[in-house]
């Protein structure tokens, strides 16, 4: 997927190709509703990558509930990524009281709106969906129909929702001003691999065809992405979940190392949705779930 390189490209939610979107096309809605809890349970091979072994949907669950803090990596454009989210959080705060969920489709600016939204949604009203992402003022970068049933879902739960991520505001400033992070994990561990890694990742995904200013704008706006959602996910009742693109929940470039760097101790679990056919080594998650690949949709005749 190329992006464009122009400072207003860069300001929406896929803020940076980091965002792990793919170019398979989503499930529809209609299989989504249609789809059972053994769907969600059997769909595709979950791996533990510390062990090698593979793992049955509850035996991953179990590992999670015993978590106090705990990311999921998505592929955005996935249904069957959202379902599965929808499952893993019904089925943790049936095991023990959930104590909070973050979601980077969330901005600051948002926060007030959840806020106030949510206990509504509590007393269990008939509303539309549509009407609740109108409230919320839901970004159309995250599309509703692929987030709509996971978003009512936390929203109607009893735990708090945060947001995760900058707003645009905060957006616009970083990629002038190019901040870099500080932190041994995040900046300077492996003698600057994580910031090779991330340009190298930055350059794929615009084929090639980015300056040096915009590359350097692109990795200080994705470093403090991950950054911010460390903070909160630290700052979050515990237990915890964050909710992310992949690039952000992986252990050897986001979240993860700046958890390390702001306080240390144990890291998160770190959950990776991938697709059949991808690769997910160790160091990058603690747990695999590979989803098959969707089919591709057909274009209507227009």
């Amino acid at each position: 997927m190329r992006f464009p390189l122009s400072l207003a490209a860069v300001l929406p939610v896929c803020v940076l190709a980091l965002s792990a979107c793919g170019s398979v096309a989503p499930l529809s809605t209609t299989t989504a509703a249609s789809a059972t809890v053994q769907d969600v349970r059997q769909l595709g091979e979950i791996v533990d990558l510390r062990s090698g072994q593979r793992l049955t949907a509850e035996q991953l669950l179990a590992q999670l509930a015993a978590a106090p803090r705990v990311i999921v990596g998505e592929q955005h454009d996935q249904l069957s990524h959202h379902r599965i989210e929808q499952w893993l959080l019904q089925q943790l705060q049936a095991q023990r009281p959930q104590g909070s969920v973050l979601l980077e489709m969330l901005n600051p600016d948002q926060q007030a709106r959840v806020d106030k939204v949510k206990p509504w949604l509590q007393t269990d009203p008939v509303v539309r969906p549509e009407h609740v992402a109108e409230l919320l003022a839901w970004q159309p970068g995250w599309k509703w129909a692929q987030y709509g049933d996971l978003v009512m879902t936390v929203m109607r739960a009893p735990y708090p929702v945060w947001s995760a991520n900058l707003d645009r505001s905060e957006i616009k400033q970083l990629f002038a001003d190019k901040p870099a992070v500080q932190g041994k994990h995040s900046n300077l561990a492996n003698d600057g691999k994580v910031h090779a890694k991330l340009k190298d990742i930055i350059r794929v995904m615009h084929d090639n065809q980015i300056d040096e200013p915009r590359l350097a704008a692109m990795l200080s706006v994705q470093q403090q992405r991950d950054r911010r959602m460390a903070e909160r996910l630290l700052a979050a009742p515990a237990p915890a979940v964050l909710i992310a693109g992949a690039y952000h929940a992986h252990k050897d470039l986001g979240v993860p190392l700046h958890v390390q760097d702001l306080r240390g101790g144990p890291a998160p679990l770190v959950l990776v949705l991938a697709q059949q056919g991808a690769t997910v080594p160790a160091p990058q998650a603690d747990f695999v779930w590979y989803t098959p690949v969707a089919a591709p949709a057909v274009a209507s005749a227009k």
